[in-house]
């Protein structure tokens, strides 16, 4: 991994007192709903990012979610921690995403895309295991904001972008620019957080399975296949999905599963 990149994670600040106070009810059995909204209820902008997530018709809530224990409530605590988080290291990280040619707010639409997808996807194989994977799809572009920073430091953003925009393989760009892959990147900035070592390396090994511990080898297959239908330059596009559905029955899955539920997100983006 490059030097400047390494002292990236090195400088990144430490996660929030909030975040800390939320892995604490979270991993407290005694707690419930209201001890985990109240954790969240003390930071303004978590319960904003919270409730836009909540009322988002990805989610299909029937009705207007209007303070955080509503939405704890509905989306329980281990998917509400996951939100958390999620934003939580969003906002704490510069986001300038122009080396992928996309915002900030493309970038975070995507990343919740390929959460949703995700859990849509797995809660109709293992409930618990859509859970621990609704958090690492969320993050698991993470690293790109720290390559998107190196790159334009590098003042390499127009020949990288022009690469990105035709690839069918990110990674592939990513390894010859900064001798990295975005996975390996995201991978070393939860190691630096101290998130769960299973966590880091389900991530880790997203951009290739193959060689993934055999436990978690399904983990990091499954957010493969959503990075590749919803890459960040060519999300849900026909080519991605097919790529995608293909790797899925690669790889043993019942890949109609997946198609469907790619085709209700798609009904969904099509409705807004």
């Amino acid at each position: 991994m490059k030097s400047s990149i390494i002292d990236s994670i090195k400088s990144l600040p430490p996660l929030s007192k909030t975040i800390a106070d939320v892995n604490a009810v979270f991993a407290n059995e005694a707690s419930g709903i209201a001890d985990l909204a109240k954790a969240i209820e003390a930071d303004p902008m978590i319960v904003a990012n919270l409730l836009k997530a909540a009322n988002s018709p990805l989610y299909g809530f029937s009705k207007e979610i209007s303070n955080a224990a509503q939405a704890v409530s509905l989306f329980g605590m281990s998917m509400t921690r996951s939100i958390v988080i999620g934003n939580s290291v969003k906002k704490l990280l510069n986001v300038d995403m122009q080396p992928y040619g996309i915002t900030s707010e493309k970038f975070a639409e995507i990343s919740s895309l390929q959460a949703v997808l995700i859990l849509k996807w797995y809660k109709s194989i293992d409930v618990k295991k859509a859970d621990k994977l609704y958090l690492a799809a969320f993050l698991q572009e993470t690293g790109k904001i720290l390559i998107s920073s190196d790159i334009i430091q590098e003042e390499e953003t127009t020949s990288f972008s022009s690469e990105i925009d035709t690839s069918n393989n990110l990674a592939m760009v990513e390894k010859s620019y900064v001798d990295v892959t975005s996975a390996d990147v995201t991978a070393a900035v939860f190691e630096h957080w101290e998130f769960d070592r299973d966590f880091i390396n389900m991530i880790k090994y997203s951009d290739n399975p193959e060689p993934a511990p055999a436990e978690l080898k399904e983990y990091a297959t499954a957010l493969n296949i959503v990075k590749s239908i919803i890459p960040m330059n060519k999300p849900l596009s026909e080519v991605s999905i097919n790529i995608g559905l293909k790797k899925a029955r690669d790889a043993g899955y019942n890949y109609e599963v997946l198609e469907d539920a790619v085709d209700e997100i798609l009904d969904i983006l099509n409705i807004l």
